[in-house]
């Protein structure tokens, strides 16, 4: 793999990237797999039946998914079905590419394959890669191109290891089951590779965190990262996959400070940078996490960049550019799980529950369900005074990772028979002591038990431990009827006071700061202030 031109198109394989001149354009998942899978036949016709297979086996899928991807991956490349430059399609046969792209040959090529263990970023042009769904490739390329100063990076050399990358990066289920595979195909082979090591608690983490796996894959991968951190002290893809494992399990502190390792060794590292940062918006420091983000230098190899800003922009009360950001990546990135949580979930924090209900409706059909989908169409039905079906949704979400302590409550609290007082002070006792790691969830569950006892000071107490840990999200306080019950009661309104005046605060930081969106520019603070 290589790098090619299609007319003004300069596309990297290796990088997984699309470029027009300086823009890089949102190509990724599934768009890329299609575009990778037209380049290949060059500008032969590509059937509905190959590209099934190649791009989505081994999901089944019809000519209507197949017409919809490639509606966005000309959205992408700025195509226009009509007049088509880069794909057309061929009625009733499949598509084609409109020109046949051509090979980027260098005069000159240099190239080391070094395990990353005796590459550090004082040595010159280091690079990690680091793929869709947070999974790295832990090979390091160190390369000389004539004429490109700044090359991209390259996959390990292996075939095996290069093979569970490409599985890693697709961002599915079933692909990251495949990594996980051959990964461990490869320590059978090598068991003191630090890429397959690297690889492999990357993928594990993934399946615990993304894909609705059992928790012992995220310590399993614990155990792998705590490995390479003693191996290779100074490898910062080490301490990075440690600390995906410690984010995926809950542990905040270690995960932050595992990440701040990694970025100390390797600053470069953007898919930390961005993890960091989204734990920084879980504690609360917003405008923070969103400098972080918007400071990247490649956000487009961040998969959920995008959605973190948008979510920042949204705390912060910056609701009509979150609102756009949100509804563009709803369009753009349908295999983007965090996407498909975050614009349903805008939509209701914003009070129109029926466009919610819509979007999430259209999430539900997409890929790999996920717990907080179902958690929101439990509220949206407690909405519409459907009791029965909440409890369903409330189920069903509990069902998908039965170990999350929040999906055992809300299908208690809601289920049939209705809980007993001692079912309620059990939860509560399994809660005490938990929580001390940075999230804000443990006080959440903690104020639903409490409200469901009839505590409502008692609610309110553990609202505000909530928001000291970071809780920020006053606009779905109001709008969820999760806490209904605690609306007319004495300090709920001052509890939202204290985070519109910690979040005022922040909003005035991004409104003065050099960095602050594009999409900002015009607003004043006085109108960001009103459109919560």
């Amino acid at each position: 793999m290589g790098t090619e031109t299609l007319l003004d198109l300069h596309i990297d394989r290796n990088a997984q990237q699309v470029r027009r001149g300086n823009e890089v354009l949102p190509v990724n998942g599934l768009s890329w797999r299609l575009l990778e899978c037209l380049l290949s036949h060059g500008t032969d016709v590509v059937s509905f039946d190959t590209l099934a297979q190649q791009v989505w086996a081994p999901a089944v899928v019809g000519e209507d998914a197949i017409s919809q991807r490639v509606k966005l991956l000309r959205q992408a490349l700025g195509d226009d079905s009509r007049r088509p430059r880069y794909v057309r399609s061929v009625r009733g046969r499949g598509y084609q590419l409109c020109a046949p792209p051509q090979p980027i040959v260098h005069d000159t090529v240099a190239m080391v394959i070094a395990d990353s263990a005796l590459v550090s970023p004082r040595h010159g042009r280091a690079r990690w890669i680091w793929l869709a769904a947070g999974v790295t490739v832990a090979a390091v390329a160190a390369a000389v191109i004539v004429a490109r100063p700044d090359p991209a990076p390259v996959l390990p050399a292996d075939p095996v290891l290069q093979r569970a990358a490409y599985y890693a990066g697709i961002g599915q289920a079933s692909n990251n089951e495949r990594a996980i595979g051959l990964y461990r195909q490869a320590l059978q082979v090598d068991p003191e590779s630090l890429t397959a090591r690297r690889g492999l608690a990357r993928a594990l983490a993934a399946d615990a965190c993304l894909f609705n796996g059992a928790r012992e894959r995220a310590e399993e991968a614990l155990v792998l990262g705590g490995e390479l951190v003693r191996k290779a002290p100074e490898d910062a893809a080490g301490w990075a996959a440690r600390g995906y494992a410690y984010d995926c399990l809950g542990a905040m502190s270690q995960a932050m400070a595992d990440y701040r390792q990694a970025l100390q060794r390797d600053p470069g590292d953007e898919r930390t940078r961005a993890s960091l940062a989204y734990l920084q918006q879980e504690k609360g420091d917003l405008a923070q996490a969103l400098q972080d983000n918007l400071s990247l230098r490649a956000p487009e190899r961040v998969r959920f960049r995008d959605v973190q800003v948008a979510r920042e922009l949204e705390l912060l009360g910056f609701t009509d550019a979150a609102a756009r950001r949100h509804a563009r990546n709803f369009q753009l990135y349908p295999d983007n799980v965090f996407a498909n949580i975050a614009w349903p979930r805008s939509l209701l924090a914003m009070g129109e529950p029926g466009k919610a209900q819509a979007a999430l409706d259209q999430a539900l059909t997409r890929g790999t369900p996920h717990p907080q989908l179902l958690r929101l169409q439990g509220e949206l039905r407690l909405l519409n005074g459907n009791r029965k079906e909440a409890a369903d949704a409330f189920e069903q979400s509990r069902a998908l990772r039965p170990q999350q302590s929040m999906g055992q409550t809300l299908a208690g609290l809601y289920g049939d028979p209705a809980p007993t007082p001692a079912w309620i002070a059990e939860r509560l006792q399994r809660l005490k002591g938990q929580g001390d790691d940075g999230w804000s969830d443990t006080a959440l569950e903690r104020a639903l038990l409490l409200q469901a006892q009839g505590d409502e000071a008692a609610a309110l107490v553990a609202l505000r431990h909530a928001v000291s840990a970071g809780f920020r999200d006053a606009a779905w306080l109001r709008a969820t009827p999760l806490f209904a019950p605690l609306h007319g009661a004495a300090g709920w309104q001052g509890l939202l006071d204290t985070i519109e005046t910690d979040v005022s605060a922040q909003r005035a930081q991004v409104l003065a700061a050099t960095w602050r969106p594009t999409d900002l520019d015009g607003l004043s603070a006085a109108r960001a202030a009103g459109t919560r």
